[in-house]
């Protein structure tokens, strides 16, 4: 399919207040140009009906390249040769127009002072006059600045359409992460239900409706402190708290420049759930969570979330669907500048380690 040119996505007084600008600006330096060489050995009681003389001219310029302007907008969408054509065209046409203007201002008593017909800087070739040489060199410049432009509206649309499918991707991995955790939770009280501990299936209800409340609060996109996410954390374990009661012991080693230290809303959730299912869930005796995180040369934060399970490390590339999207939000929000490490512990556990830089608000 055949993508249509246009021209360049900028709002409309945008776009009259930049060609006006131009316009005017451009005419100015053409007039300023000649009064700035004529001062160079014309008497100064000459120069004000010279510059007169200039001034008018330059207007009926303003007037005929504003013609021109209509026609290139009007065959911008033709093929190339056709806009080429109709330059040419435009610019013979215009410099047709122009040329009996000039002589009749020559010829008349205002502008006696000067023969604007063939005054100015020498044509591109013998063979054009000076009006046409100043049309095709306006041209040029207009068209220039057209594919410019274009050029830029083509290059911020594509930077829109990055940052939008990013936007999507993050909000995508997210959203992936509420499912899960609410399949285990879910399925843990029904189970409660099932074996009657009414009160207990009520305690997590409550703790959940909690949890998913302030959970919600923030957009996939945001950026919480350190000491808002384990907030969020904790609700989250008191939900577990109900399943393991005893046999889930939980560990904090936070400093308090790291808790002031932001990063995505609600990436910790996952790899604490992890180490509950790998670690507390398979054990009779249940285990220890320990979540430490301090500021590194005070440029990056360091989390650490560790376990005394198993300690089984598998591929990072081949862990579940939580530490999958945690890796690939880190990826997608940090780029390269980010580190996630997988690793056994001595004498046994598992260990993931974040590091993200350091930023706060």
């Amino acid at each position: 399919m055949k993508l249509r040119k246009s021209a360049p996505f900028i709002p409309v007084s945008s776009r009259e207040l930049q060609f006006w600008i131009f316009q005017l600006s451009g005419w100015g330096l053409w007039v300023l140009m000649l009064v700035l060489r004529d001062m160079t050995f014309v008497p100064s009681e000459y120069m004000l009906e010279r510059v007169s003389v200039f001034v008018v001219d330059a207007v009926i310029g303003i007037g005929l390249t504003t013609a021109l302007r209509y026609l290139y907008r009007a065959v911008w969408d033709l093929q190339v040769v056709f806009r080429l054509f109709a330059g040419m065209f435009g610019c013979w046409l215009a410099a047709q127009a122009w040329r009996p203007i000039k002589v009749l201002i020559t010829d008349s008593d205002f502008g006696a002072s000067v023969d604007i017909t063939g005054y100015g800087w020498a044509s591109f070739s013998n063979m054009l006059p000076i009006s046409m040489s100043i049309l095709m060199l306006w041209s040029v410049l207009y068209f220039c600045i057209k594919y410019y432009q274009l050029f830029q509206s083509e290059k911020e649309k594509n930077l829109r359409s990055e940052a939008l499918a990013h936007e999507a991707q993050l909000r995508m991995l997210r959203y992936q992460l509420n499912p899960h955790f609410l399949f285990n939770t879910l399925n843990a009280i029904s189970t409660l239900i099932l074996v009657q501990s009414t009160d207990q299936a009520n305690a997590m209800v409550t703790r959940l409706s909690k949890f998913l409340r302030y959970s919600l609060e923030h957009d996939p996109l945001d950026k919480v402190d350190l000491a808002h996410e384990l907030a969020t954390l904790r609700l989250y374990l008191e939900i577990e708290k109900v399943r393991f009661e005893e046999r889930l012991r939980l560990e904090f080693d936070i400093s308090e420049q790291a808790s002031k230290g932001l990063l995505p809303s609600m990436l910790l959730q996952p790899l604490v759930e992890n180490c509950v299912k790998h670690a507390i869930a398979r054990s009779e005796q249940g285990g220890t969570i320990w979540i430490a995180a301090s500021v590194i040369d005070d440029r990056h934060l360091r989390i650490v979330v560790a376990d005394d399970g198993p300690g089984a490390v598998k591929d990072p590339e081949s862990t579940g669907v939580g530490l999958k999207n945690i890796r690939d939000r880190l990826r997608e929000i940090y780029g390269a500048n980010h580190q996630l490490l997988f690793t056994s512990r001595e004498p046994r556990g598992f260990q993931v380690e974040v590091v993200i830089p350091y930023e706060t608000r």
